[in-house]
Formats: C-alpha cells, structure tokens, sequence
C-alpha cells in the first residue's frame, strides 16, 4: 500500500500538484486509521492531504480516476489482468530501442506500461511553457510544437506496439491476442486524449454580476460607447459623488478607531508609570487593515470609448486602499501610479492618455502584457491583493498565455476580471475571455454606470 501511495505521489506531482513529504506521512498515518478496502474512505484520506484548494479538486478527481481505476487490475478478472499485465511488460521492453530513445517516445511506452508519470510530466511543461522568442509578433507556437511532437510518438508507439502484438506474440491464442490489441488500444487512446482534451481548471466558483440596480436610471444602463459630450459630463459628476462617499466612509473607519470598549489593563498599564494620576483611557482596538489594489487597463482602439471611464474607477480608488498600483496597456504594460498619486482627476487622465509611454498605435497582445508583468512586476503580488484587470481580452489571436494569470492568481487574495464587451459576444472571434476566466474568482461585465457603480461599492464598502 505504502508503496502504490507512493506512485500515485509521484504521479500528482509529475502533474503539478504540490504534495509535500509531511502531507504523504500524514496521509499514512490517516490510512492505518482507515479500512483501506472501502474505497470511499480511501479516496476521502488521499483527497483531505492532497488536494489543498477546491480548485485542485478536479485535477485530484481525474489523476486518481486515471492512476487507480484505468491502470489498475479489474476485480472481477484478475487471472486475465494479470496475465495481460506479463504481456504488457513484455511489449513494453520490445518497444524500447536499442539507442537511447526521445524522452517523449519512452514516456509514451512507460504510459502504455502503466506508468503515467513521463507522460503527465511532459503534459504539464507543455501546458505551462511559454514562447520566450524575442520577435516582435510571438504566435503560440511553443506549446503547439510541444504537443505535435507528443501526439507523433504516440502515433508511433501505437504502429509498433499493433505490429509486435499481429506478429511476435506467437505464446498467445487469436482470442488473447485480440484482448490485448484492444487494451493496447484503449491505452493509447487515452494518452491521446489526456494529450487533445486536456481540461481547463474547475470554475464553479466563478460569479457574475449582471445588473446593478435601478439608480440613475436613464445613465446608468446606457453603454460608455453612446455617451453624448453632455452625458460624459454628467457621469463624472456621479462618480465624483461616489468618490467623496466612499473616502467619507473609509475616514470614518479610521475616525472612530479611539472610541469603543474600555481595555482596563492596557488603561492600568499606562497609568503606573504616573501612579495612576492623571488617567489616560485606553480603548479595545481591532486594527484596521486596508487592502491592496493593482489594476491593469486596456486602452487599446477596441474598448477606447470606455477607457476613460474604467480610468476614473483607477483613480476613485486611490484614497480607499492601502496601496493602489495601476497600469495601463495596449500590448505592454505602463505603469501610471504616480500620475494618479500627485494629479487631479482629469488632468492625470489626460496625461495617461496622452503623455504616458503607451504603445497606442500597437496591436493588442494580452500574452505580451502578462509576459511583461511576470519579468517585471510579480513581487507586488500578495496575499493581500486583489487584481483588477479591466478589458476585452480581444488578443487578436496571439498566445493568450493563460498559465500565467494562474501564477498571479496563485499569489493573490482576489482576481476580478471587468470587460466592458456585452456578454452576449464574449468568446466569439478572437476573445479569450472563457480561456482566463477559469483564473479569476470573478468576471463581470463592467459596460455602463450602474455596473462600474456596483462593482466599486463592493469592493470598498
């Protein structure tokens, strides 16, 4: 037992899950605990220590799916599996050639051996590889390679592996031979499957916010984009109010910080080095910790019209949070923190959109943004942030590089994905808004007043 938990093991991390050596003896000692021949109990002990977020649930589902139940003797056949399993350990030694072989060529044959870890680990460096290239126009093509390449070795072992079973295993009758074709077969079929139908991350936990109410009710439900000059203007004046309520709100936090329950010791404490006179009061105090903002913008040609106003939601924010850092991007990153910190509204807006060293005339590459922020930026990430990115996640077919919003997720509290497109159109031509969404804790669409309103007093208030 101790030994196949060991595999399995191996396996998750061959994956990517991260299971460390106190989590395996914890785990052990959890199965002496246990009767290991109920498999709802045995499953159950390996999921508690292994699987340490609802998100790696899924991915702990289908590694024990594949390692225990499609790779493992059938109960009510054990005579045939094992004499299949002989047979499959012989073709295994044929199929390896004399010279060293491609790593993705011997992963394939450990595969059909029953062995998945080669074959989960190349699944997971092609998943989470990047095109490093240093050209101006970066295609997705390095994680493509990798998976042409893949898909060739397994076309090869499976040509081989039918050959030697149709010609070389003259020990077995038509009848086996068939049994063992077709179980060769169903193997390769699912490394093929694992290889073209990988799934993306659960999203269960994915909310969206559609409506925001019935204030302002003729401007708010209209879009950014059929704003008149006169409706601009009129906007501006409801989210400055929205602006002076909320930092209204967050100095009253902090106002009354010194009132409350009084804390007789710490009172005491302070008194004697006065010999208790004069008596300085001293209160209960919860500290108040303020969250961290960092915003990334698209103000690229496709969301313009809503540009301006998702950069009045970046500098209402300002004020509210502990530490706001804003960025701005077409294809790479700007950031525009200190223009928020010593401007005036308008006026930093105006040297966002028109002074800063912003690429406007580029083609938008969200790839390249988050390849620009994971060279430059991660460390503003912590778990006391939350990552705003405001945009349509039109990317105009380059490499989305999705796996690296999973990084910026891993090391945040909260990401929120705004996209001012209607959500009727979402995914359609070369959005990849489905491709990110399965990274965020939320995405919502962010088009009109009433949304932007919405989204801003839930997350000060």
């Amino acid at each position: 037992m101790v030994d196949l938990v060991l595999k399995f093991v191996s396996s998750c991390r061959a994956s990517g899950m991260r299971i460390s050596t106190s989590e395996v003896l914890d785990c052990l000692r959890h199965l002496e605990r246990i009767d290991c021949a109920r498999e709802d109990e045995f499953r159950a002990a390996l999921r508690a220590n292994f699987a340490k977020s609802v998100r790696e649930l899924a991915h702990f589902d289908r590694l024990y799916r594949l390692f225990f139940h499609e790779f493992r003797l059938d109960a009510a056949d054990v005579e045939a599996a094992g004499r299949f399993a002989d047979q499959i350990g012989d073709l295994a030694r044929r199929l390896a050639p004399e010279a060293a072989p491609e790593a993705e060529y011997q992963a394939v044959v450990d595969f059909l051996a029953g062995d998945p870890q080669g074959l989960l680990r190349a699944l997971h460096r092609i998943r989470t590889e990047s095109d490093a290239s240093p050209q101006t126009v970066k295609f997705n093509l390095a994680p493509l390679e990798g998976r042409l390449k893949l898909l060739m070795q397994i076309l090869r072992v499976g040509d081989v592996a039918q050959a030697l079973v149709k010609s070389d295993m003259t020990d077995l009758d038509a009848a086996d031979r068939r049994a063992l074709a077709g179980h060769v077969g169903e193997r390769l079929d699912r490394a093929r499957a694992l290889l073209m139908f990988e799934p993306l991350p659960d999203a269960d936990g994915i909310r969206k916010n559609v409506d925001a109410g019935e204030r302002l009710k003729q401007l708010g439900e209209k879009p950014f984009s059929s704003f008149t000059p006169r409706e601009t203007e009129e906007m501006r004046e409801a989210i400055g109010g929205l602006v002076r309520k909320l930092k209204n709100i967050t100095s009253r936090r902090f106002a009354v910080r010194n009132r409350g329950a009084l804390d007789v010791k710490k009172t005491l404490r302070a008194a004697a080095r006065y010999n208790g006179v004069p008596l300085d009061l001293k209160y209960r105090r919860k500290a108040l910790r303020k969250g961290r903002i960092v915003t990334l913008c698209d103000v690229s040609g496709s969301v313009w019209s809503a540009a301006r106003f998702m950069l009045n939601l970046l500098y209402s924010l300002q004020d509210c949070f502990d530490r706001v850092h804003s960025f701005v991007f077409v294809d790479r990153l700007t950031e525009v923190t200190e223009i928020f910190d010593t401007h005036e509204v308008n006026e930093a807006i105006g040297r966002v959109l028109g002074k800063a060293d912003v690429g406007f005339n580029a083609t938008t590459d969200y790839g390249e943004m988050f390849r620009h922020f994971k060279r430059g930026y991660m460390e503003i990430l912590t778990k006391k942030t939350t990552l705003i990115i405001i945009g349509d996640a039109r990317s105009n077919y380059l490499s989305p590089e999705d796996a690296i919003l999973g990084e910026m997720r891993d090391r945040c509290r909260r990401v929120v994905w705004l996209n001012p497109e209607p959500e009727g159109i979402w995914g359609t031509a070369d959005s990849e808004i489905y491709t990110y969404a399965p990274w965020c804790h939320e995405v919502r669409p962010c088009r009109n007043l009433n949304q932007l309103i919405r989204f801003i007093e839930e997350l000060v208030l």
